[in-house]
Parts: C-alpha cells; structure tokens; sequence
C-alpha cells in the first residue's frame, strides 16, 4: 500500500508554549504535559503524554511531516516524540527538508517563483520598519531571508493597522497572518501545500491528511484529502471550514490531543 502522509502545523496545533497553555488550559484536572522544546535552558513548548504517545503511534503507521512556519534554527529545537522525520517543511515551505538537511533544488525552485511572483521582501521589510509605531514593536525580524514578521504587544495593537497592512500586502502578492503575538508577512507563492505536494511527488503516496490553525494553514488544508482544525486560532476566529475540512470544537492543547486521535484514526481505517 501507499504511504499515508500527514503534514501538520505544530504550533498552537499540536505544540503548545506556555503562553497558549495559560490562554487555553484550565487548573482543574489539568493533563500531564511533556516539554518538547528548550531553549537557553528554559522550556519553551510543551504537548500532552497522552499526545505525545499518540504521535509516536502515529510516526508508525504514517509518513509525518512536520510542517511549520518556524525557520530550520528554530524548528531544530523541537525533539516531537516518535520516529525522526524522513520531510520536514520550514519557513512556510521554503525549506523542505530531507533526514534533516535542506533540499537544496526545492530552495532554488521557491527563490524562483518568489522573484517572478511578488514583491521584493527589502520593500515589505522597508514598509514594516516605517509603518510599525515602536510604541506596540518589540522586534522585527527576517525569517530566512524569506518573509518578515514583528514580536508586538498584543493588547496596544490597533486592529485597524493590521487591516490596513493585509490590504497593502494584498496588492503586492504578500498575505498577512496575526498569530498570538506575532504578526506574519509571508509571500504568497511561499506555501505550505507546494511543499507538501512535493513530498507526495517523491513519495507516491495516495492519501494526504493535514492539520493547522492558522491563515498560513489554510492552504494546507484545502491541499489535503482530509483536514483537521482547531477551536480556537485564526481559522477558528474566522469560522473558517471547507468541505474536506472538520473544525473541532476542542480548544488548547487538548486540541493537540483530538487531532492526533483523529489522524491515527483515519491512517489506520480500512481504504
């Protein structure tokens, strides 16, 4: 048979810090947790035992591909339960890796399509600088030489600036995601799914399964035979779905949990 691939955002999807922890956990039975990611010797990322078992369980029967925005540095840092990933998408699919190096030919192919399809990142990069009040900014930052994203205070950023941003992005080939408390500019023809499919492509494999919470998930999602989405994220917010697509009602890190049983469920049913 075919392998099953399952590409699935981590963050806020099926890894959790522990700021999205407080936001979504209650103190009452809360569930035993395992922390997935340090960082200068601090925890950073956490998910449950019963989650991380189910993803271990879930490695076996399936081809994983963890799938995330993070840069390759950042990604690294994340020791997921379960077999070492043969693909990995980074940077929002700018970088697929392989046993955990960079394809090198996949890289050149999305600098490609960046160069012929969207505004230059120094322009976006320029007007991030001289838009941003310094007053809600806590850092700007270059991803990979790829898209640009702020570190902001949540509760000083005025909506209307973010609407305005999404719409200047619209019209040169850029999107615009708000995750927590970072705002993404990301091109639009770097993508998650053109990544993904690549992976098919090598693979053969004949069924895709997805999961993800966010505006940059969302095309994952639709690339997908089947898709998962959380109660709560940007997605969530939306009220966003689509025929292939089940929003769960669950929100938080159990979320994390209802996801993985989701996805082994369906690996493992008859086809």
């Amino acid at each position: 048979m075919m392998p099953v691939i399952v590409a699935s955002d981590l963050d806020r999807t099926l890894i959790y810090s522990a700021a999205a922890l407080a936001l979504t956990m209650p103190d009452a039975r809360a569930p035993r947790l395992l922390c997935v990611e340090v960082h200068e010797s601090k925890p950073l990322s956490y998910m449950t035992e019963t989650a991380a078992r189910l993803l271990t369980e879930l490695g076996d029967a399936a081809l994983f591909v963890p799938t995330t925005t993070r840069t390759r540095k950042q990604y690294q840092r994340i020791n997921l339960p379960g077999p070492a990933p043969a693909y990995a998408i980074c940077a929002n699919g700018g970088h697929l890796l392989v046993d955990g190096v960079s394809d090198g030919d996949w890289h050149a192919r999305v600098l490609a399509r960046l160069a012929d399809e969207c505004a230059p990142l120094s322009e976006v990069q320029e007007h991030l600088l001289r838009t941003a009040d310094p007053v809600w900014v806590r850092k700007h930052r270059v991803a990979e030489d790829l898209f640009a994203y702020l570190v902001v205070e949540r509760e000083l950023l005025p909506e209307e600036w973010v609407k305005e941003l999404g719409g200047w992005a619209e019209n040169r080939g850029w999107t615009v995601s708000l995750q927590g408390r970072k705002i993404y500019a990301v091109p639009k023809p770097l993508t998650k799914s053109a990544a993904m499919r690549e992976v098919v492509r090598r693979t053969g494999a004949d069924l895709t399964l997805a999961a993800g919470d966010s505006l940059l998930d969302a095309d994952l999602l639709l690339a997908a035979d089947r898709s998962w989405r959380p109660g709560h994220g940007e997605l969530a917010d939306d009220d966003w779905t689509a025929p292939a697509v089940r929003a769960l009602p669950e929100r938080g890190v159990l979320a994390g949990e209802r996801i993985l049983r989701e996805l082994l469920h369906t690996v493992r049913a008859p086809r």
